[in-house]
């Protein structure tokens, strides 16, 4: 009895004593953490509520300028040093170079090194600055930023809030004139592939090309797009009581594709075929000429064959997967309707919903069948 007594004690010890170790872990944090504004950039996801997009990375770029906006500062830290960057002390931007495994920056008489830097505003918020690979593109944005040398380039991502992002997506998703119930459809499957489409990249969520989402300038404040975007503020699209990274395209052929008709997989939503009035009466057609080996490769059910041409010959080559091909000597000629994979929203389609009276829950029942528009439940 006494024996099985001293064994209980032991016991309870043994748990008290590893209640107190965790206790004290939950309390310090993992070691591997590191504060957010200067965490090594895609190692870890950008905190809920903000979103990491690597940009401009389709230019490889080994340079570039970073410039600070009229009366804003943007302080710049590296390897245990700050610059920072304001136009009224004479110093508003600094250059980037990629100097083997390390960021060299020059700002004005001073001159940083270190493998990564960390970009924000003096209390580490979110900031307005441009930044530019010099003679090739140049984009203004509103966050924080990570530089770091990563392979032969410099890689550069940006960690903004997730309205921001919306905005800015959306404002480089859709044409000039689009009515405000098909800007509002649009943010909010928009806001609904970011919230949960995360992670599709290894350093990063999301890129801003077509692999994942244009991402531009954020709109001007008042603008038709950031009014859209505020009115459906936290609203996104679920199906089957979850959130799904909503896919659209520009412009479908006359009916919306489901991915399995392209040999994709059909993710958390399936997704239906389903008639687009606009563009059955006004198909957005094309023509293009490719070899006769492209185009052996090239099949209408195989949407990583386009991929595979468009992304070595141009995103114009092949702009959809509804085309018919002809042979003429040593070319093939491809004619077609549509732009993009003609899943999901069709933004051609919703335009023109839109002009007729429909309004945004109309626009995204329609192309998202059995879904609900609800709040955010981060």
């Amino acid at each position: 009895m006494r024996a099985a007594t001293t064994r209980s004690r032991r016991i309870i010890l043994r748990l008290i004593a590893r209640g107190v170790v965790l206790l004290v872990l939950a309390l310090i944090g993992p070691k591997s953490e590191t504060p957010p504004a200067y965490a090594q950039p895609g190692r870890h996801p950008a905190p809920d509520g903000n979103v990491g997009v690597g940009v401009l990375g389709l230019f490889h770029p080994r340079e570039f300028e970073l410039s600070a906006t009229t009366g804003q500062a943007l302080v710049l830290q590296g390897g245990g040093e700050t610059v920072i960057l304001e136009k009224s002390s004479g110093i508003g931007s600094a250059t980037m170079q990629f100097s083997g495994a390390q960021v060299l920056v020059n700002a004005g008489a001073r001159r940083l090194k270190a493998p990564s830097l960390a970009v924000s505003g003096r209390k580490n918020e979110p900031v307005d600055f441009t930044l530019a690979i010099p003679g090739k593109i140049t984009r203004q944005y509103h966050g924080t930023l990570q530089i770091e040398a990563s392979g032969s380039n410099l890689l550069a991502v940006l960690t903004l809030d997730l309205e921001t992002a919306v905005a800015s997506v959306v404002a480089a998703e859709s044409s000039a004139g689009t009515p405000v119930e098909a800007l509002k459809a649009q943010a909010i499957a928009t806001r609904s592939y970011l919230v949960s489409g995360r992670g599709r990249h290894h350093d990063f969520d999301f890129c801003d090309t077509t692999h994942c989402q244009f991402l531009r300038n954020p709109p001007a404040p008042g603008s038709i797009v950031a009014q859209a975007v505020d009115a459906t503020r936290s609203l996104l699209l679920e199906y089957n009581s979850h959130a799904f990274p909503a896919m659209y395209t520009n412009s479908c052929s006359g009916h919306t594709r489901t991915p399995a008709d392209l040999g994709l997989s059909a993710g958390t939503y399936p997704y239906y075929s389903v008639a687009c009035e606009y563009c059955r009466l006004h198909p957005m057609r094309w023509r293009t000429r490719i070899s006769v080996r492209d185009a052996t490769s090239l099949r209408s059910s195989d949407e990583s064959s386009r991929l595979r041409i468009d992304r070595r010959m141009g995103w114009s080559t092949i702009p959809s997967n509804s085309f018919s091909a002809t042979k003429d000597g040593d070319q093939v000629v491809m004619s077609g309707t549509g732009r993009g994979h003609g899943i999901g929203l069709c933004q051609s389609g919703a335009r023109a919903l839109a002009e007729r009276g429909a309004s945004f829950r109309d626009i995204l029942s329609h192309y998202y069948p059995n879904t609900s528009v609800v709040p955010w439940r981060n």
